[in-house]
């Protein structure tokens, strides 16, 4: 068993006795679990050695192909014990860039790293596509069971996808049925089957879109003080990482599946002080997809978002749909959610098909402008909703303090009968200008304390 296995293992047994015990425990989560996640995330510290990308043949011009240099930088770096590789001025252009242990790679403000947009520049390796593991196109920045890695400096790294590049992968192309809906149904068979990951091929051909940035199995991360842009799917994504930081993150991109931040399986993360403006949900918490979710069993857990800015996206902080392996210990505070193209202030996608726990998640002290949909939303219906035979589970959600300007609905929750969304707490929460009566279906435990809808004290 590796390290980061027994790590994983055993912080899942921990968390289980947390959610054998919450029920019984007088103390408050925001006094005794978040400081204790919050002290052990801390960022990485790298060697004061610079490795600048012109010396190994890097030019800033926007036309030159850095790959390679960036290559060399990379490894020469990763030899000495660690440094920063630096991009000073001007544009890079660049294929894959894959990270190695000690490695910063520090893009200065007024610097940018732009991808090209030619699939061969990314070559075959393990990743993970909406919670399926599989052998595609290598995320644009990567890495594989490394340590003490780092994106950090200031400027930008700017994906170029638009409506001519990776972003129609998304739906048909043409009378030879190339897109994505085909290869993603290709993928989710193979993982039903439990075909071994080496034999789940795509790349060429496959139309599985790469994500943005993909540290995998990966300890102590840093994504600090950086602006993404025009992502092919998902933007920052570690996966099966432990102790994560994202601070001061810009995101703006609104293609298909253009998420945010979703750590996926992750333990001990902090997502503080990021602007979302994204095509999808702004911050995504997942822990796989159906039966690959349930064979890593992989939770993620431990993870804190605070002082964000929302704009568009569907959901400011999501958990889902991708859940299969469970996700506990979620804390939000002092955020900020604002825009007709935001949907849900808060939201959990789960459905018979993932089957998975999602619990102990906390919010408080969240201001929001305006939201299309229903403020708060627990939607056991997502995709196929009762159609399989696993128990979706949410239980234990607590909000306090969150202001709503503007909304569709207070909140929707819509359980299942044999499986109904369970402890919901509300206290301190105040809903304008809701254009619809708020929706409770199979919801046992929900609790209204000093709870106002439209400027009218509600109840149970």
């Amino acid at each position: 068993m590796s390290t980061y296995t027994r790590r994983h293992a055993l912080a899942a047994v921990a968390g289980a006795a947390f959610a054998g015990s919450r029920a019984w425990a007088a103390d408050d989560p925001w006094t005794t679990l978040y400081p204790q996640i919050l002290k052990r995330i801390q960022p990485p510290k790298f060697p004061n050695r610079d490795f600048d990308v012109t010396r190994y043949g890097a030019k800033p011009d926007g036309k030159t192909d850095c790959t390679e240099a960036f290559r060399k930088a990379i490894e020469e770096a990763n030899r000495a014990g660690g440094g920063r590789v630096v991009v000073r001025e001007g544009v890079c252009l660049t294929g894959a860039i894959h990270l190695k242990s000690g490695v910063n790679l520090v893009v200065q403000k007024g610097a940018t790293i732009r991808f090209d947009p030619n699939p061969t520049l990314y070559p075959i390796v393990l990743t993970r596509f909406e919670g399926m593991e599989c052998m595609n196109y290598s995320p644009f920045i990567y890495a594989l069971d490394q340590e003490n890695i780092g994106i950090t400096g200031g400027g930008t790294l700017d994906g170029q996808a638009n409506a001519e590049h990776w972003w129609p992968w998304a739906r048909k192309r043409g009378p030879d049925d190339q897109n994505q809906p085909k290869a993603r149904a290709a993928l989710a068979e193979m993982v039903e089957k439990g075909t071994p990951v080496a034999e789940r091929k795509f790349g060429d051909g496959g139309y599985l879109r790469p994500m943005f940035v993909q540290p995998y199995r990966c300890t102590h991360v840093q994504i600090e003080d950086i602006t993404i842009v025009n992502s092919p799917m998902y933007e920052m994504h570690p996966v099966l990482c432990k102790n994560v930081t994202a601070r001061n993150v810009t995101v703006s991109s609104h293609g298909p599946n253009n998420d945010g931040c979703d750590p996926e399986s992750c333990v001990d993360v902090l997502i503080d002080g990021c602007t979302f403006d994204t095509g999808d949900d702004c911050i995504a918490i997942k822990s796989g997809r159906n039966a690959d979710g349930r064979r890593l069993h992989a939770p993620s857990e431990n993870l804190i978002v605070q002082n964000c800015i929302m704009k568009d996206g569907h959901g400011g902080v999501t958990m889902g749909s991708e859940c299969s392996g469970d996700i506990r210990n979620v804390f939000a505070q002092d955020c900020q959610m604002d825009s007709p193209h935001l949907d849900r202030v808060l939201r959990f996608k789960n459905n018979a098909i993932r089957g998975g726990v999602i619990e102990h998640v906390y919010m408080r002290n969240v201001k929001c402008g305006q939201v299309a949909a229903a403020a708060i939303d627990v939607d056991f219906y997502y995709e196929e909703g009762a159609q399989g035979p696993f128990t979706p589970v949410v239980r234990d959600v607590e909000v306090v303090n969150l202001e709503v300007k503007k909304c569709a609905n207070a909140w929707s929750l819509r359980g299942f009968k044999n499986a109904p969304v369970t402890n919901i707490r509300l206290k301190n929460c105040t809903f304008e200008n809701a254009a619809k009566a708020a929706v409770t279906e199979n919801v046992t435990g929900l609790t209204l304390e000093n709870v106002t809808v439209n400027g009218k004290r509600v109840s149970v």
